[in-house]
């Protein structure tokens, strides 16, 4: 019960951050998080995931800092003919199930800058394209896989 009014507000908020605060809106407002709320419920039973809200923040940080620092470096890359792109593949083996949570990592690391997911293997193996293929490209996945997993407080072997 204490988690769906975590939701229903979490919603709500969200609401009032599009909208602003307006009595004559507000029991839409209401209506709208219950019925988002309900929605995630059953898309997002409760219970698998407790979030770690420091350490969502500090990926979002380190998120931030890797997407300049990955633009600037493409962008050099693409400017100076003297810096080459390897583009190509690797193969990175993640230790979250297919499920939302590898979902959730494989978008955020398509928003950064020089590399992208692009399909799963057989044996559940990211076939990930990078403009410079080198050998730290799997284990600088693996950390961020592995702070993505913390921070969202669940067991990668579970789920």
């Amino acid at each position: 019960m204490t988690f769906s009014l975590v939701r229903a507000a979490g919603f709500f908020g969200f609401w009032l951050i599009l909208t602003g605060l307006s009595l004559a809106d507000l029991a839409v407002g209401i209506l709208a998080a219950l019925v988002a709320m309900r929605a995630s419920l059953v898309l997002l039973p409760p219970g698998q995931w407790r979030p770690r809200p420091l350490l969502l923040l500090r990926m979002a940080l380190r998120f931030l800092i890797q997407s300049v620092l990955a633009g600037l470096d493409v962008a050099w890359r693409a400017l100076d003919p003297r810096l080459t792109m390897e583009p190509g593949f690797i193969v990175f083996q993640p230790r979250s199930p297919p499920g939302p949570a590898r979902n959730a990592f494989c978008a955020i690391t398509s928003l950064l800058p020089g590399t992208l997911p692009c399909e799963e293997d057989a044996n559940g193996d990211l076939l990930i394209h990078c403009l410079v293929v080198s050998p730290d490209v799997a284990p600088q996945l693996a950390s961020e896989e592995a702070l993505f997993l913390q921070a969202l407080g669940g067991r990668p072997d579970h789920g």
